[in-house]
């Protein structure tokens, strides 16, 4: 009986190897953006809470769930681990939600542009395929070379790349000629 439960063992544990993708050291992930080659799409810096209130308007900061002292510290943070590997410049698109906005600000890697294909479809499950399938046709229609980040919502990330992110977790990926996309791993940066 005792070979049968190591047997088992061992065919599980080669299922979970085979099922999971190798996570690349994060030496390996920071050259990897830097080459301009694969993109940087991270979740927003902590704020408290889930969605938005009811109330919610698109360009009123007062009706959104934001980001608190420790999102702030955090988006500095990733700013600077981005600094101390080589990326001060970058193309950095945002979702127009303030929180992801002020992430992007607190950066500090290049100015903020808006991408609202990069807004959350959180409250419009519906839309979700049709804009992740868009956010894929603007990224193949990008030129390599600076780096690009994109900060976003945990559902935008998600649907694209398969993870499920933690605030402020980058996803660093690339999408292959044919749009498969390709993550080679995540960075978490601790405020």
């Amino acid at each position: 009986m005792p070979s049968i439960l190591r047997l088992a063992a061992g065919i599980l544990a080669i299922a979970i190897s085979l099922s999971t993708p190798a996570q690349s050291s994060d030496r390996e992930l920071w050259q990897a953006l830097k080459s301009g080659e694969y993109i940087a799409m991270m979740r927003h810096a902590l704020a408290p809470g889930t969605g938005d209130p009811g109330h919610f308007r698109l360009g009123d900061c007062t009706t959104q769930r934001n980001l608190n002292d420790a999102g702030r510290q955090q988006a500095i943070a990733i700013g600077r681990a981005f600094q101390a590997n080589g990326i001060a410049q970058a193309r950095v698109r945002t979702s127009q939600w303030c929180r992801c906005r002020e992430t992007a600000t607190l950066l500090g890697a290049g100015e903020p542009e808006d991408l609202p294909l990069l807004n959350s479809f959180f409250q419009n499950r519906g839309e979700g395929d049709a804009q992740t399938r868009q956010t894929k046709e603007w990224l193949l229609a990008q030129p390599a070379g600076n780096p690009l980040v994109l900060v976003t919502h945990q559902v935008n990330i998600t649907a694209l790349t398969g993870v499920y992110p933690a605030s402020g977790e980058v996803v660093v990926f690339r999408l292959t000629a044919d749009g498969t996309v390709d993550v080679i791993g995540t960075i978490l940066i601790s405020h």
